[in-house]
């Protein structure tokens, strides 16, 4: 019996000994990785604030996935860190959290969210050589200034827009069409974009109305619009509570209208805030319908798992972000700022959103427009298309 308990209690000393060592050994490896900061700016709070946590979750997916693969450069074992910072959608704090994401060494940032903090923040980060991929910023100026580390996974307005003009004034049949957007970069990047391919394209344009991205009544504008016999009226503002507002106040004046907005809105929240005026309603989207393309119904479901909660339209572009960030670190074999943006320029890839590629001044390659129909409820897709400009 004493022989026995002696025995057991060797080991039991043994085992702790093992253990210890094991503990030691993980510990060291860990204290060897480097980590290596991917800062990621959206608005956290304010009216986009679901929005900018979309992107950020989906990010962090990307940044967890390429963790799991225990990523290294130059034989040295590297961890990722999604360093996260809330612009408010605000472009003075846009341009104060990029120097301070510069100043924290980020090697690239996922970023901004809206036109407004993208542009000016943009310059911030070209300054320090720091590679910038947004991946919801549509305004076409954010890569006409000639900075060579802007990059974003997302159709342009001239694409977009663009497509949703020639869309208007042919197949969707529109002879007198109205405008209405909200002054933003995005809103009116969008508006412009449209009016110059609706025209180019034979319609005419009876009416062009402004608001503002804080305003909850479009009364005037509405009633003003009316009084042009428009039959088309193209909404471009930021988010979906706007668009969805005013298409709700369109069917309470008795407008007939067809209406037809901007990307990013095609969800389940457009719907559920415009009801039963929702039916029939365009929007003209980025991307192709995720549960088209190859990996899109195991992201879906992944983000679902994860965060038990249902995806929104930007999430799927900011893991793309991430992505290319992930697959520029490897390809360059560096965690340097100007490897890295080098190795962006030739990325080469299939991500959640489509084929990834860049032109020379950052833009997407493969511009893709799908357009969606809000029928019995459900957003349906009417068709996609790739033409870009």
């Amino acid at each position: 019996m004493f022989k026995s308990l002696k025995f057991r209690m060797r080991c039991l000393a043994a085992s702790s000994a093992l253990l210890a060592h094991s503990l030691f050994l993980s510990a060291y490896a860990n204290a060897q990785e480097t980590v290596v900061q991917i800062g990621l700016v959206a608005p956290m709070t304010g009216p986009y604030a679901g929005y900018g946590k979309d992107c950020e979750n989906s990010a962090q997916l990307a940044i967890d996935e390429a963790n799991a693969k225990k990523l290294s450069i130059n034989g040295k074992p590297i961890k990722l860190q999604l360093v996260s910072a809330d612009d408010q959608g605000d472009p003075r704090i846009a341009v104060q959290v990029a120097q301070q994401l510069v100043d924290e060494k980020v090697v690239a940032v996922i970023g901004h969210f809206t036109s407004d903090t993208t542009l000016p923040a943009s310059r911030i980060y070209s300054k320090a050589g720091i590679p910038m991929i947004s991946p919801a910023a549509t305004n076409p100026s954010i890569t006409q200034g000639g900075l060579s580390t802007v990059y974003r996974v997302m159709p342009t307005n001239a694409q977009n827009a663009g497509t949703a003009g020639r869309w208007a004034a042919t197949a969707g049949n529109a002879k007198r069409i109205a405008i209405l957007d909200d002054r933003t970069a995005f809103g009116a990047g969008e508006a412009d974009e449209f009016e110059k391919a609706a025209r180019a394209s034979g319609a005419t344009i009876v009416s062009r109305e402004y608001t503002n991205d804080k305003a909850v009544d479009f009364s005037a504008q509405l009633t003003r619009i009316k009084s042009t016999g428009a039959d088309l009226l193209f909404f471009a503002g930021s988010g979906d509570t706007p668009s969805a507002m005013v298409v709700k106040r369109m069917r309470q004046l008795g407008m007939k209208a067809t209406f037809v907005a901007g990307g990013g809105v095609a969800d389940a929240n457009f719907i559920k805030i415009a009801g039963d005026a929702a039916e029939g309603a365009f929007v003209w989207d980025y991307g192709l319908p995720l549960q088209s393309l190859p990996n899109g119904k195991e992201f879906v479901a992944k983000y679902r798992k994860t965060y038990d909660i249902d995806l929104l339209p930007y999430g799927p572009f900011s893991y793309d972000a991430a992505s290319v960030l992930i697959h520029a670190i490897e390809a360059a074999n560096s965690t340097e700022p100007a490897d890295i943006n080098a190795a962006i320029k030739k990325i080469q890839f299939t991500g959640i959103t489509g084929p990834i590629a860049f032109l020379a001044n950052g833009d997407i390659k493969t511009a893709i427009s799908t357009l969606y129909q809000v029928k019995q409820g459900q957003w349906v897709v009417v068709t996609s298309t790739n033409k870009g400009v």
